[in-house]
Order: C-alpha cells, then structure tokens, then sequence
C-alpha cells in the first residue's frame, strides 16, 4: 500500500463514485415530499461521516501507534467532519455561512490533490476519502435540498471564523512541535502548496488567495441564483 498518487484509479474511482451517490441522493431528497426522510438522510450522512473519524481515531489509539504531534483530527477536514453533525441537527444559517466556504475551497483542494499516505485498503484510505467527498455532498444536499445559499457577508463570517482556527492552531502546534494545518510544512505529497514557495511564503500567499477565492465560490451561487430568476 504506497501513497496516492494524483490521477490514479486510487483517486478517480472514489470521486466517480460519490458523485454518483451524492446525484442519486439529493435527486431523491428533492423528490420526496416527506421533510423528516429530507432531515434522516441529512442527518444520517453526517453522523456517517463523522463515524468515519471517530472510528479510525479509536482503532490507532486501541490497536495502533498513536502520537499526539501527528495524529490528532485538527486537519480542518477532519475537524469540521466531526462537528457536521451539529450542524445537520441545528442547521443553523450562521453554521452554514462558515462551513460552505470551508468546504468548498478547502476539501476541493483535498480531493483533487489527496494527501493519502497508504492506499486502498488501508483504514486510512477509506477515512480520507469518507471526510472529503462526504462533506461535500453534505454541504451541496443543504444547498439544493434545503435551499441553502450563502449572502456576500458570509464571505468574511467564514475567512474570520478561518483565521480563528489558524490562531489556534498555531499555538496548538507551538504547544507540541506539531505541523497541523500545514502550518510549519508542506505536506510530503504533491499540492497546490507547492506553487507557493517555501516557507513562510506558501502560508502568506495563501492567506492573501482565500478571500479572493471564497468570492469566486461566492459568485458561482450569485450567478446560478440570477440564472433561475431569468
């Protein structure tokens, strides 16, 4: 079991895969008029998701070497897959406002560059692919479900919820030499990271690239809502 690499059946099928499902899901939610199997089967994905991380968290800490400085779900992927299902419960609009934009501009990266250190089968490989592309269909099934849509403010609701995460992180990794967040390095696969220089500079220019790219995640919603109204 070798790392991911970029492009191989490894990391295509599973994306053919979910979208596929998350198609066949949310046509099915849009379809029914019974609203508590719309909330189930949110709900349900959520929690799954959220599984998806407590059980491998659980597994290497029962039966696996398990460190602290590497291995804790401060990932922002990792982190908002276990809180999902707060928001699947509560759905509250504000939730929603931070999470779409997370999401979107943060899990996309993940999928189409994984940082996957062993390969199917590893328990790993399963995690990897259950967080990202599961929170993916999580946020669009509230978009085109629930009708869910994100105003020009949420921009800057969600790059400061960011940047409260950063702070924490960073004293995180100060207080046990740790890399979360890639805060201190770059991850050993290949990412988009690696067009932004070394050291500090991939964490600078990345600062000034999130705003601008929320917006376009921004816009995308903004002209699909001018379209329908046509």
């Amino acid at each position: 079991m070798q790392r991911v690499r970029v492009g191989s059946l490894e990391h295509i099928i599973p994306i053919c895969i979910a979208i596929l499902l998350s198609v066949l899901l949310i046509k099915y939610a849009q379809h029914t008029s019974n609203q508590k199997v719309e909330t189930r089967l949110f709900s349900t994905l959520a929690v799954l998701v959220s599984l998806s991380v407590f059980s491998f968290h659980a597994y290497h800490i029962g039966f696996k070497s398990y460190d602290i400085e590497t291995d804790l779900p401060l990932y922002l992927c990792s982190l908002v897959a276990l809180l999902i299902p707060i928001f699947s419960y509560y759905r509250k609009y504000w939730m929603f406002e931070i999470l779409v934009f997370w999401i979107i501009a943060g899990t996309i990266q993940g999928v189409i560059t994984p940082d996957i250190a062993m390969g199917f089968p590893s328990l790993d490989y399963f995690r990897y692919w259950i967080v990202h592309l599961g929170l993916l269909c999580i946020i669009f099934y509230a978009v085109f479900v629930f009708k869910m849509k994100p105003k020009f403010k949420s921009i800057f609701k969600s790059f400061f919820a960011l940047q409260l995460y950063v702070v924490l992180i960073v004293v995180i990794n100060y207080l046990l030499d740790a890399n979360y967040f890639y805060l201190n390095q770059k991850p050993k696969s290949a990412s988009i990271l690696d067009y932004f220089g070394e050291w500090p500079y991939y964490i600078i220019i990345t600062q000034l690239i999130v705003l601008p790219l929320f917006f376009v995640v921004y816009m995308v919603f903004y002209l699909i809502s001018k379209y329908e109204k046509i």
